[in-house]
């Protein structure tokens, strides 16, 4: 995912600042979990007199709200604290605070080995962070399973028009290679209040795509079983008015009853789009790792695309993963060129630190990892470009993102999620067709034709 800087965004003014106003600036990293975290920690800090800012340089103090998810997210993120506490050379002493995963999991070692961190806390101290912030005082990390806190009034850093909505956090499921249910805690659904509340907030205040998030979002309510699980969720937020889509972001392969499915296939505020990692398909790979069995994942996927219609999934896949042969990777390899996902990502496996999978025998060295990642990406390529053509002469809804640096509008589908999925490049309506036609404008949902593609990108101009 890539670097957000704090700013205000269009559903939140910037706080006014005076000559005493401290101001903070945020560097995010990692996924749509730490982008909300990041989002509560800017509102808890503007709504105690902190000023936010886009601009480090005016900064009294930077947070980089870190990933620990695999190395290469690691190293980002010591990368970013180390750039921002090089901005003191210009002789303004900057507080560098370091928050997220990286400061939950591995607190006590920044604090004593980073000298560029000022203050590292985890996120039980998250609510003392602007108390710590103005006292110049650290803090402990604290645990890892902690309760809820308001993120209704957050500053939020996406468009105005969309927003992530958390409706769990931490995980209990024990997959060999995955670190996060120890810095993340055990699985705890929102409260159904505090999620409905948080709904219409966003919505009021222009969202119209929400997009679910957790560790294992369609887990949502069964560790409460109070009968309102993520069918009963979707169904209830698709009643608040001004909203369009509701989107479902990392599901896991299980929790997907009858109720569900047919909550996904006959509401139309729902995107027909899944994310689901399946991570392998190997059945000796899936059980080193304490993944679903094939058969089970294999049955699974045919009940969605057989009850969802336009159904698009998306999945990850890891390669490299401790043990796995050729033969494996060759399995894998072909499962992805016959399902044909329409959308899905691979990664090179990455030992995490205190996992079962770092201590399995049998590493496969870097090289092949890559190569085998490569191949994977290589593959799924081809099937992108041609769901992409596919679509070309359909005539389907498209909410305008934004405009790029070209001065071109561009926009997404139902079948594309925030920053990991492809858009759509928009165009006025050809002069045959322009008579009536609205000029197209970001934040609205538009009906439009496919015109053509690029790569794995659509063309497209409204009709309506």
């Amino acid at each position: 995912m890539p670097v957000r800087l704090a700013a205000a965004s269009p559903a939140d003014t910037e706080t006014a600042s005076t000559s005493a106003t401290k101001k903070v600036s945020l560097v995010s990293l990692g996924c749509p979990k730490n982008l909300v975290d990041g989002e509560v920690l800017l509102g808890d800090l503007a709504r105690a007199g902190f000023s936010i800012t886009a601009e480090h340089e005016e900064a009294d103090a930077i947070l980089v709200n870190t990933c620990a998810f695999v190395e290469d997210a690691k190293a980002e993120s010591l990368e970013a604290i180390v750039e921002a506490a090089g901005l003191n050379a210009d002789g303004k002493r900057r507080q560098v605070v370091v928050t997220g995963c990286l400061a939950q999991r591995y607190g006590p070692t920044l604090a004593s080995d980073l000298p560029e961190a000022d203050l590292v806390m985890g996120f039980q101290a998250y609510g003392g962070l602007p108390a710590a912030l103005a006292q110049r005082l650290g803090m402990p990390v604290g645990d890892a399973t902690v309760p809820f806190r308001p993120e209704w009034d957050r500053h939020r850093l996406t468009p105005r028009h969309t927003a992530y909505l958390r409706v769990a956090e931490g995980c209990n499921h024990a997959c060999t290679f995955c670190a996060i249910p120890g810095f993340r805690g055990k699985f705890r659904s929102k409260a159904w209040g505090a999620v409905l509340e948080e709904a219409e907030r966003l919505v009021a205040s222009g969202v119209v795509e929400l997009n679910l998030i957790a560790e294992d979002t369609n887990q949502y309510g069964q560790d409460r079983r109070d009968g309102r699980g993520l069918a009963q969720l979707l169904c209830e937020l698709s009643a608040l008015p001004g909203l369009r889509w509701l989107r479902i972001l990392y599901a896991y392969p299980s929790y997907f009853d009858d109720e569900l499915v047919a909550e996904i296939a006959t509401n139309p505020k729902v995107c027909k789009y899944i994310d689901m990692p399946l991570q392998h398909i190997n059945n000796l790979t899936l059980l080193a790792m304490n993944r679903p069995p094939q058969a089970h994942t294999k049955a699974l996927l045919a009940k969605l695309r057989d009850n969802i219609p336009g159904l698009a999934l998306r999945t990850t896949f890891i390669t490299g993963f401790p043990g796995e042969s050729d033969e494996a990777h060759r399995e894998l390899v072909d499962f992805a060129r016959e399902f044909r996902f329409e959308r899905a990502g691979a990664f090179a496996y990455s030992e995490e630190d205190g996992t079962p999978a770092a201590e399995l025998p049998e590493q496969v060295p870097q090289r092949v990892r890559q190569r085998r990642r490569d191949e994977l990406v290589q593959v799924q390529q081809g099937i992108s470009e041609a769901f992409a053509a596919s679509l070309v002469g359909q005539e389907i809804d498209i909410l305008v993102d934004g405009e790029n640096e070209d001065g071109w509008l561009f926009g997404r589908t139902q079948w594309d999620a925030p920053d990991v999925d492809p858009i759509v490049f928009l165009s006025e309506p050809p002069a045959s067709a322009a008579a009536g036609i609205a000029p197209l404008q970001v934040g609205q949902m538009r009906r439009c034709r496919v015109s053509g593609t690029s790569l794995f990108d659509l063309e497209a101009y409204p009709v309506e």
